[in-house]
């Protein structure tokens, strides 16, 4: 299990505090890992196994607390009297009014409540209405080099270890391949395959998905270029692929939004405002990008500037 100090250092300062803690961040990113990491951390200092209620509720196993009140009524019927409750509810946004729940379980003395969730719309709206001031947002990434180079028994030749961590991945669970590129890219292809179907097409009910995987293509080959709703336009239409901008925006606000690109707006240093126009994008790992495109179709240099931006969110 690699360590993730960072982030963990990040549950325990806000431990018993009054505050939804809530993890967001792209499938397999190491989650439900940190979750694991803190509730050991919580054993080691005093607090009890039966103390502590982990639920993930993309397990099939929980299928019926899927609906907010039976999810709000199992916990509840368990929790000690006398004690605090450490509940961990692992993909909250597989429940359909979740945070009815979660505001119901945050006002009860005895919880200490902690959340994870691959989408940014778990977040927006009347949800963030209903929570507003309860909850803190914990933005998780996959690796960094330095935890990547953590997880390495060899620490020397620090090139070449970057060059791989370039080349392969930096979702954790990649690491158990050592090196095999073939095992990574199918490991990465379950990853791509799941966003792209579970947390996209299902979700805007998008009937044609090709047009959808132009624009990603479009996308992870131009990490770090200024880029416009007008240019990706022009450039569908070029290959004989007429997308509305429109629907170009949606697509990009759907990546967005199940944290697959971040997007950096351009600011007007005169006027001192920030610009709608030839943003840059950056993808959220390198390793989806070498799957999607191939190892050989490099660009070194907004390569570079993916991985520090990354490090400037961190």
């Amino acid at each position: 299990m690699i360590e993730r100090p960072t982030y963990l250092n990040i549950l325990i300062s806000f431990k018993d505090k009054k505050l939804i803690k809530i993890i967001t961040g792209i499938r397999r990113c190491g989650k439900s890992t940190l979750f694991e990491l803190y509730q050991d951390y919580l054993l080691k200092n005093g607090i009890m196994p039966n103390q502590i209620r982990n639920i993930n509720l993309e397990d099939a196993d929980y299928r019926q607390l899927l609906n907010w009140e039976n999810l709000h009524d199992n916990i509840s019927k368990n929790l000690l009297p006398d004690k605090m409750n450490y509940i961990f509810l692992d993909e909250i946004q597989n429940v359909a009014d979740f945070q009815r729940a979660a505001d119901s379980l945050f006002i009860k003395k005895n919880v200490d409540l902690y959340l994870t969730g691959s989408n940014a719309r778990m977040l927006s709206g009347e949800i963030a209405t209903l929570l507003s001031g309860r909850y803190i947002e914990i933005q998780m990434l996959p690796l960094s080099f330095k935890e990547y180079l953590s997880a390495c028994s060899d620490k020397s030749n620090l090139p070449e270890k970057f060059k791989n961590y370039l080349s392969n991945s930096g979702f954790p669970y990649t690491l158990e391949f050592n090196g095999n590129r073939k095992e990574i890219n199918r490991y990465l292809g379950g990853i791509y395959n799941t966003i792209l179907l579970k947390d996209i097409v299902s979700y805007k009910k998008i009937s044609d998905i090709s047009r959808l995987e132009s624009v990603i293509h479009f996308m992870f080959s131009n990490i770090g270029n200024e880029t416009s709703i007008n240019n990706i336009r022009n450039t569908m239409k070029s290959d004989g692929k007429i997308i509305e901008g429109q629907t170009i925006e949606n697509y990009l606000d759907c990546l967005i939004d199940s944290f697959v690109l971040y997007r950096a707006n351009r600011f007007d240093i005169k006027g001192k405002q920030y610009l709608k126009t030839n943003e840059k994008y950056y993808l959220v790992d390198i390793g989806l990008r070498n799957f999607l495109l191939g190892r050989e179709n490099r660009d070194e240099g907004h390569i570079l500037e993916n991985i520090v931006y990354l490090e400037l969110l961190r």
